[in-house]
């Protein structure tokens, strides 16, 4: 907890002087109440002690309004500072980390478990140690005034601090509870808005409203068995200063009646009595605020455990490794996506000359798409190396790697945002001549001339305003703006049409002049043209060609060109594709 407060010590070492001040102008109220029914007997003036008790009520009201301002703020600086170091973390985590952890349950500690940082790292701090010094201060002075009296305040105070002593650990369980079913409703709705479409065609919002609500129940279950134990806390503190009322007014009583001591020191005792359960509220709600945010601690905690890349937290972009095509080679690469997982790559090996355009093709499950995400270092490998300019791709910087490298994923992911915003996000310095040609050569100039804004239109979240030819060919133009050494496409052209689909397929071969292009495609209409296909079976390489030379000596390619009307095969056993 301190390393969130210890950047803000002084503002909340400044707030804590404010509040303590102005619970010292509390504390001599009573002494000053005290002064004036002593005066009321005799024949001295009232006037100074009525002003004297004035001043003192307004000093401590103005301090104490000055300190909660100054907490506050402080309080707001401190959950930013986390939000934006959990940002930071969480945005740099390893892609195998972001698969096993809950979209909705990371977006959920950045927004709900910061937020409940501000009490404990603040008001907790400050309420603990004002009241901490105030209530030792106020025991003293009615010490000091009847130690009788005193004796049977405390006996009341210990008998409830036992009790909310047990109370406590309670609150901070149904806390943590509470925020990971707020966790679990954030993935639940990150999971039915990411397929929207496909939630409402299937009929589904029933089923997805029930998942949503019994999150939302779960997160009310906890959060009304936190608001129990903390109402039993407040309970027991009303029920102390009752109790506490009584024994002091009939104990004191009698004292005054036998004249052990004058009724101004019953009047300022009780008026002491009173003022004691300020700090001890202030203690009682420290102690519940810590145990509230200790649980958000303990997931924010969790959160900044995971592995993260050793990419550049500044964000500075990395400097490329020159200009020239980049070769790509792999060395008996295994590899496999965890450690109860079979296999995906079984010494898989190849090499990519430069420039030039190699396809990758075979069944489902080959372990093509792998390639591509080995490359990126998006994963490591189990055994083997994969090398990129000869160099393995663990010696490089990870920033100066990618920076070298242009990828458009399987699926083209566009982001909320405007098309501009999406076709400069991986090169958000180039000029508008080269967004223009980028745009032209990805067949996007139709799209931005039919668009009411062009270029400013927003797309929809995930680019839900575009068609998914669309979609791809925004994230070609996307990665062509980047003008990479390696450019790497996986299933690039999958929902273009057959006119699009040619004319990107001449846009990539002319890339290939100067680029290292690797494409993974299932159409092998894609990859006829490619200077070498390799061919992938069960995560190894079986052949590697041209098209016709895999046609004329490759049974698997020849079969999968058959299939798609690119060359004719002998009547065989029809491939399975896995």
């Amino acid at each position: 907890m301190y390393r969130y407060f210890r950047p803000h010590r002084g503002a909340i070492a400044l707030a804590g002087l404010l509040t303590l001040l102005g619970s010292v102008s509390g504390l001599l109220q009573p002494l000053a109440a005290k002064a004036l029914v002593d005066r009321l007997g005799g024949d001295g003036s009232i006037a100074g002690m009525l002003f004297l008790l004035t001043a003192l009520v307004l000093l401590g009201s103005a301090l104490q309004s000055v300190g909660a301002y100054v907490l506050e703020r402080t309080a707001e600086s401190v959950v930013l500072a986390a939000r934006r170091t959990l940002v930071g973390r969480l945005l740099r985590l390893r892609l195998t980390e972001v698969e096993r952890a809950q979209p909705g349950d990371l977006m959920s500690r950045i927004t709900s478990d910061t937020t409940l940082l501000k009490a404990v790292t603040t008001q907790a701090v400050v309420s603990a140690f004002t009241g901490g010094l105030t209530f030792v201060a106020t025991v003293v002075l009615m010490g000091v005034m009847d130690p009788v009296l005193l004796g049977v305040t405390l006996g009341v105070i210990v008998l409830v601090g036992v009790a909310m002593g047990l109370v406590m650990p309670k609150i901070s369980q149904a806390t943590e509870r509470s925020q990971e079913a707020v966790g679990v409703m954030s993935t639940a709705l990150e999971r039915a808005f990411g397929a929207y479409r496909t939630v409402k065609a299937s009929g589904a919002e029933a089923r997805e409203t029930a998942l949503l609500d019994e999150a939302a129940r779960e997160a009310w279950r906890n959060g009304v068995k936190s608001a129990k134990w903390q109402a039993m806390t407040w309970s027991s503190i009303g029920l102390a200063v009752q109790v506490s009322f009584l024994a002091v007014l009939g104990i004191g009583g009698a004292r005054v009646a036998s004249g052990a001591i004058p009724v101004s020191t019953l009047v300022a005792f009780l008026l002491f009595l009173f003022y004691l359960f300020d700090p001890i509220g202030r203690l009682v709600e420290a102690a519940q605020q810590y145990q509230v945010g200790a649980a958000a601690i303990a997931r924010i905690t969790r959160a900044e455990l995971l592995e993260t890349e050793d990419t550049d937290a500044a964000g500075e972009p990395a400097k490329r490794s020159g200009t020239a095509p980049a070769t790509v080679a792999f060395e008996d690469v295994s590899f496999r996506y965890g450690d109860d997982l079979p296999y995906v790559h079984h010494g898989v090996t190849f090499d990519v000359p430069e420039p030039g355009m190699t396809a990758f093709v075979g069944p489902s499950g080959a372990g093509k798409t792998t390639v591509f995400g080995l490359i990126e270092r998006f994963y490591e490998v189990d055994g083997g190396r994969v090398l990129v300019d000869g160099r393995d791709v663990r010696e490089w910087p990870l920033a100066e790697l990618r920076a070298a490298i242009g990828y458009v994923e399987q699926d083209a992911p566009v982001l909320a945002g405007t098309l501009r915003e999406n076709l400069l996000f991986a090169a958000p310095d180039a000029t508008e001549e080269e967004l223009r040609d980028a745009v032209a050569r990805a067949r996007l100039e139709s799209l931005v001339a039919g668009l009411p804004e062009g270029l400013e239109t927003p797309v929809g979240h995930r680019g839900s305003k575009l068609s998914g030819g669309e979609r791809q060919r925004v994230a070609i133009a996307r990665a062509l703006l980047r003008k990479p050494r390696l450019l790497l496409l996986d299933e690039a052209t999958s929902q273009l049409d057959a006119v699009n689909e040619l004319a990107l397929r001449d846009v990539v071969a002319e890339v290939s002049r100067d680029v290292t292009v690797l494409v993974v495609a299932h159409r092998l209409s894609t990859v006829t043209m490619a200077d070498r296909i390799v061919v992938m079976d069960a995560g190894l390489v079986r052949a590697v060609g041209t098209h016709e030379e895999l046609v004329a000596g490759d049974p698997l390619y020849a079969e999968l060109a058959a299939t798609q009307f690119l060359a004719t095969t002998p009547a065989e056993t029809p491939l399975e594709l896995r």
